[in-house]
């Protein structure tokens, strides 16, 4: 964010991001959960792969930059899915509209505040959740863990 901000107003931002923060994990979870991503033997996606689309946020200021990776992914290989209901297809919607969304409403605190280092931060978020949950999902794959909620449904 920028570093000539007003902390009053650097911190509502802080308040709202973290307010955000229910919405990015179900965001994610909807991602993960209703996507066809999730398939047996070595078409899984593990987590490794995920860590590196995090990796890439963490050291972006880009969207788009992370939208490329993903797409990068997905054009190595098969696990992140290749049709509308693969899991980047979903990730790179939610950027362009849920998350982008969300950031535009934090940053009407404040008419010079960019949105753009707010987006990125709720996708830097939004997808930590996502490897979290994906370690579940991949768990309970896996026969590691039973089930311990009620994935969310379409």
């Amino acid at each position: 964010m920028n570093q000539s901000l007003n902390p009053h107003i650097a911190l509502k931002i802080q308040q709202q991001i973290r307010l955000a923060e229910d919405d990015l994990v179900i965001y994610i979870e909807e991602a993960l959960d209703n996507s066809d991503y999730l398939k047996t033997g070595k078409e899984k996606l593990e987590e490794s792969q995920f860590r590196n689309l995090v990796q890439v946020a963490d050291t972006t200021e880009s969207p788009e930059v992370v939208k490329n990776f993903l797409c990068y992914q997905v054009g190595r290989d098969k696990k992140w899915g290749t049709n509308k209901n693969s899991l980047a297809a979903k990730i790179i919607k939610d950027i362009d509209s849920r998350l982008k969304e969300k950031a535009r409403k934090i940053a009407d605190i404040s008419d010079d505040i960019d949105f753009k280092p707010i987006l990125m931060e709720l996708i830097r978020r939004y997808l930590g959740y996502g490897y979290r949950y994906l370690k579940y999902l991949n768990a309970i794959q896996d026969k590691k863990i039973e089930l311990i909620g009620t994935p969310r449904s379409k």
